[in-house]
């Protein structure tokens, strides 16, 4: 990693990390639980933010793209997900949580109000949000049950 300053020793890591890890080289068994737990409310962050840019317009045209992004961004977090257990159905836990909530957006709020409603295009937008946002996660999910685990 280089000599460093004359007279003085090099300050970085090999491994760029500068915690000890434990002395029996694992890690604290709570991690995965919380990471998986944060990557679930991830799930439910793009649920919102893509139910909430659906119905963005290029001038007069419907442009839906915030549905590829959310499932682009739900494989992703499947995909990290996966690093964290063994178990493919925990690893689904973010596209779950992400199915739950756009479910939950389909109902009306208390003042009758809609968050997916509109003509022509837009009048399929939850199912458009559905299959684009739902399809890239589940694809790498059973790419990853055919290999077997990582």
């Amino acid at each position: 990693m280089g000599g460093g300053f004359a007279g003085r020793t090099a300050r970085q890591h090999a491994d760029l990390t500068a915690s000890k890890p434990r002395a029996d080289g694992a890690q604290h068994p709570a991690i995965p639980a919380v990471v998986l737990t944060l990557l679930a409310v991830d799930g439910v962050v793009s649920a919102v933010v893509a139910a909430l840019l659906l119905p963005v317009h290029l001038g007069t045209i419907p442009f839906p793209i915030s549905a590829l992004i959310s499932g682009l961004v739900n494989a992703a977090l499947v995909w990290a997900a996966m690093h964290w257990t063994e178990s493919t159905r925990l690893a689904a836990l973010p596209l779950w949580t992400w199915l739950v909530t756009v479910a939950a957006l389909t109902f009306s709020g208390p003042g009758d109000d809609l968050v997916f409603g509109g003509r022509g295009l837009m009048a399929y937008g939850a199912l458009l949000l559905i299959v684009l946002g739902a399809l890239p996660p589940a694809w790498v999910l059973y790419r990853s049950n055919r290999r077997g685990p990582l």
